[in-house]
């Protein structure tokens, strides 16, 4: 049990830091590379090739996550991967409803669709 927990403990810690790691780096350098079309910060969440960029790498963090919770777990990992981007889903609603106006609805909606089937890869 200890090892389930500390299995999906590890994978969000990994999603998460990774994430925030990409963020970090990305989001000045795609404001500096267009400065036209993401003039600021709130712009990213509103500018589709930005928008897509984010699905594409917080997907690769969530799987990353998903392949760190079933290693950590080594035993039913499938099912501690799935644990995780569940656990994940709910975290999401959980910021979706405490800080709505970063990004729009769709943006959060997609997300949370995409969660579960990338820590499940």
């Amino acid at each position: 049990m200890i090892r389930s927990v500390l299995a999906v403990l590890a994978g969000i810690a990994t999603l998460t830091v990774a994430s925030f790691a990409i963020e970090a780096v990305a989001n000045p350098l795609m404001m500096r590379m267009f400065p036209r079309i993401l003039p600021n910060q709130a712009a990213i969440s509103h500018s589709l090739p930005a928008t897509v960029f984010l699905f594409l790498y917080t997907a690769l963090c969530v799987a990353g996550g998903g392949y760190v919770t079933a290693w950590v777990a080594n035993r039913l990992r499938l099912r501690h991967a799935v644990i995780m981007g569940a656990i994940q889903v709910a975290l999401t609603i959980w910021a979706m409803v405490s800080i709505p106006d970063q990004a729009p609805l769709a943006n959060w909606i997609v997300g949370m669709v995409l969660i579960v089937p990338a820590a499940w890869c």
